[in-house]
């Protein structure tokens, strides 16, 4: 059975039966059925309905929004701008796929050659419960313009969200088969991957996860692409706007109470700017509210499991054993649900838990560098390679960019996910890219057309 519990309280709110092997392969054979009509659709008439599924979200958002806020605790306005974000990234692709995925002539012998990108089939999402919309739309809209059809296994916890999310392209008119969601147990997860009919994987979870799937993948010879954890840094100097660049570093900590990949979750500070980033750390993340995660007035919500929250707590515990200094938080509170304070780690170093291990929640750490080589250092100490910022003047900070070993790098702004820009990890990281011109590239066949005869020489 799929429960989804809500984190705020403990409680078990919905409860799935999951799909039989009978459904599973009932789906599948829709999805390759609708798969064969969709791909040969004009750009214009996917794009319509990816248009029409966007506005039924939009329409529909104070309905949409509160699952995510039920099943895995995102805060209300959260949850509201997720399903605005997963709309504008649906109507992103309907606009811009034709031109991402036009044909491109390359000269050679014949009298012309080019690559044309084809659709090649069903494509497999496996995602995590921390953005159950946008991480959906993310995979789906771009695969969906490029001429595939979708089949979406989503994280047992918000089962509710898969429901939802299917059911946008249902009301928006989608062809019977075209996006469907898998109810199954992730150990089930394996014989789907290597079903024929699946042409291609999308996952977005840990890097253990990631490995397994891969390995699967490759031994099947299809293509995934990989979208796992960061322990992301975030590199603030001495000549850095230091209001402007921990106004920032609180919000992006906190965000979905710090569970996301992306998040800044080691703050390398220049030695002559410790002191005075460390101050304003700690009054901005202690004027953050943790609470109901329906109230307007909540910043951050609970964890979105019990283990979850155990774990985070016993990285958090370690560190200071370490010797860390815990100027904030640090205790798991009394109370229904799986709330954890706002906590602050100074004084972190190399090889302590919280530098080496990515943690999942709202837990700032604070490391001293002694100049700008020291910081690149540190901040390239580590297995992982998703996405950092720098905190310095301009110019400094775009040099910096390209010595930084991480997938995206912003310069004094927040690190985020954009459907415009492609995203994706180095090392342990992930593979490939999603979202952006290099995204909807990941599940076609780039495929090489020679017409003759030979041009004259």
């Amino acid at each position: 059975m799929l429960k989804a519990v809500n984190p705020a309280t403990g409680a078990v709110v919905r409860e799935v039966t999951p799909d039989t092997d009978a459904e599973i392969n009932a789906k599948l054979d829709k999805a390759v059925s609708a798969y064969k009509l969709w791909k040969e659709k004009s750009f214009a008439e996917r794009g319509a309905l990816l248009k029409a599924v966007a506005a039924y979200m939009r329409e529909n958002i104070d309905t949409l929004g509160p699952v995510m806020t039920e099943e895995m605790g995102k805060p209300k306005n959260e949850s509201i701008g997720e399903v605005e974000k997963s709309a504008w990234c649906a109507v992103h692709y309907a606009d811009n796929a034709e031109s991402y995925l036009s044909r491109q002539v390359l000269e050679s012998d014949a009298t012309l050659s080019y690559v044309q990108h084809l659709p090649i089939g069903p494509i497999l999402g496996i995602l995590p419960w921390n953005a159950p919309f946008w991480l959906a739309f993310r995979f789906a809209a771009p695969a969906l313009m490029a001429g595939n059809s979708c089949v979406m296994k989503h994280d047992p916890n918000v089962p509710g969200c898969a429901e939802a999310i299917e059911k946008c392209f249902v009301e928006a008119g989608a062809p019977e088969g075209l996006f469907q969601a898998l109810y199954v147990e992730t150990p089930r997860v394996e014989a789907i991957i290597r079903d024929k009919r699946v042409r291609g994987v999308s996952f977005t979870g840990s890097s253990r996860g990631g490995a397994a799937v891969a390995g699967i993948a490759g031994s099947e010879i299809k293509p995934a692409v990989l979208e796992l954890g960061g322990s992301d840094p975030s590199i603030v100097l001495a000549d850095a706007d230091f209001e402007k660049a921990t106004d920032i570093l609180t919000l992006s900590r906190i965000i979905n109470a710090g569970q996301s990949c992306i998040a800044a979750k080691r703050i390398i500070v220049e030695d002559s700017a410790y002191e005075t980033v460390k101050d304003l750390m700690v009054k901005k993340l202690g004027a953050l509210k943790v609470g109901d995660p329906t109230s307007e007035t909540t910043d951050v919500g609970p964890i979105a499991r019990a283990e979850l929250r155990d774990g985070l707590h016993a990285q958090v515990t370690k560190t200071i054993k370490e010797g860390a200094n815990c100027l904030m938080g640090g205790e798991i509170p009394d109370g229904d649900g799986f709330f954890y304070p706002v906590t602050l780690l100074a004084d972190v170093k190399p090889g302590m838990c919280a530098f080496t291990e990515e943690t999942f929640g709202p837990v700032a750490v604070l490391i001293r560098a002694k100049d700008e080589a020291h910081a690149l250092e540190m901040a390239n100490d580590t297995d992982y390679g998703l996405a950092a910022s720098v905190w310095t003047d301009t110019a400094r900070g775009e040099e910096m960019a390209a010595r930084i070993d991480a997938g995206q790098v912003s310069v004094n702004g927040i690190v985020k996910t954009d459907p415009r820009l492609p995203s994706g990890g180095t090392k342990s990281s992930g593979l490939g890219r999603e979202l952006g011109p290099h995204g909807i590239l990941e599940f076609v066949n780039a495929q090489q057309v020679w017409i003759g005869p030979v041009k004259p020489a």
